[in-house]
């Protein structure tokens, strides 16, 4: 069960050379950024729009949401 923006900031992230790393606690997830040459969490479960846009922000993307 994804969040309501789990799949689209799943498509932006791959779109911006983004990878996945590991698995981490519950709906958490490491992911890689290119951008930003660091490491950050990606909460599939997200449903709400400031922690979206959060999550675009530490992969070094601008708001989207």
């Amino acid at each position: 069960m994804g969040g309501a923006y789990g799949r689209e900031i799943e498509r932006r992230l791959k779109e911006a050379g983004c990878t996945f790393v590991r698995k981490s606690k519950g709906d958490h997830e490491i992911w890689f950024s290119p951008i930003t040459n660091r490491n950050f969490v990606f909460d599939r479960g997200v449903r709400v729009r400031h922690t979206a846009n959060g999550t675009l922000k530490d992969a070094g993307l601008g708001k989207a949401f």
